[in-house]
């Protein structure tokens, strides 16, 4: 398996290829799509990386990708399921370890399913929140405790999505990533004495591993409604990511930067 990452501009054009040295980024869901994507433009950029996932033949496999734009003994990663409080200690602990501290994070794992809400099931809708607010919530407060906060420095990405006008066709994750997006917002302003900043990201239909899981017919629905008639791509997202942990965003904190094309102003994000 390759990542779908093409070369961006970010790491080409844009900002210098040492950018990154000597810091770390821990990134959740980093086998595959803008988790994967994403790591493999730090690593250019000279950062340290280390992924999480819950499936371990993925992650080794992207993590011998991210290796090929830096080294292996450079490279981080380990299984965790966010949901779980003590995986997450554990993912922590071990990247800390390894590569010495964690000085950027970017949220990214998270799932859910379209549905229209009357076929969610109490657990089902539970789940997709458990996943995307509480795995936030827990990769964040543990990596801010034994990294950040002592050492007075930190940057902090959310993934969330396009909320905007509600999210008809996938209540469950609509009302999670409202949660990450207040979260971020409280974080910022509660974290900025440690010198933390706290953002989010909010794609619009991206070209993705996760996109490719939804019904096509109901993919160029959304698409048509964009004003851009295109989906993004997923090295689109990582470029506005490294911004946001560069010195160029340093003092942006809790806010949300929309990679959607204009879809939040103006087409649904899943037509019913």
């Amino acid at each position: 398996m390759t990542s779908d990452c093409t070369p961006s501009p970010s790491s080409q054009h844009i900002f210098r290829e040492s950018l990154f040295s000597d810091q770390v980024v821990a990134i959740t869901g980093g086998g595959s799509g803008i988790g994967l994507c994403t790591a493999i433009e730090f690593a250019k950029l000279g950062a340290k990386v280390a992924i999480c996932g819950r499936t371990a033949e993925k992650l080794e496999t992207a993590r011998n990708e991210i290796a090929t734009h830096s080294r292996l003994e450079r490279t981080f990663a380990q299984t965790c399921d966010i949901r779980e409080a003590n995986q997450v200690d554990a993912f922590v602990d071990a990247t800390i370890e390894t590569l010495g501290h964690i000085d950027i994070l970017f949220n990214n794992a998270g799932g859910q399913f379209p549905a229209p809400a009357q076929n969610i099931s109490p657990n089902g809708f539970a789940a997709v929140v458990k996943n995307n607010l509480c795995g936030t919530f827990n990769m964040t407060a543990v990596v801010a405790n034994k990294s950040m906060i002592p050492n007075k420095r930190g940057c902090i990405v959310n993934m969330i999505a396009n909320i905007y006008r509600g999210f008809p066709g996938m209540a469950h994750t609509g009302a999670a990533r409202a949660g990450v997006e207040n979260l971020t917002m409280s974080l910022s302003v509660e974290w900025a004495r440690f010198n933390i900043k706290v953002n989010a990201i909010a794609p619009g239909i991206i070209t993705s591993s996760g996109t490719a899981r939804y019904p096509k017919e109901i993919l160029e629905m959304a698409i048509a409604g964009c004003p851009a008639k295109r989906p993004g791509t997923i090295d689109e997202v990582a470029a506005s990511i490294l911004f946001l942990a560069s010195p160029a965003a340093q003092y942006i904190t809790g806010t949300t930067l929309r990679v959607d094309g204009g879809h939040a102003l103006r087409g649904d994000p899943f037509p019913i």
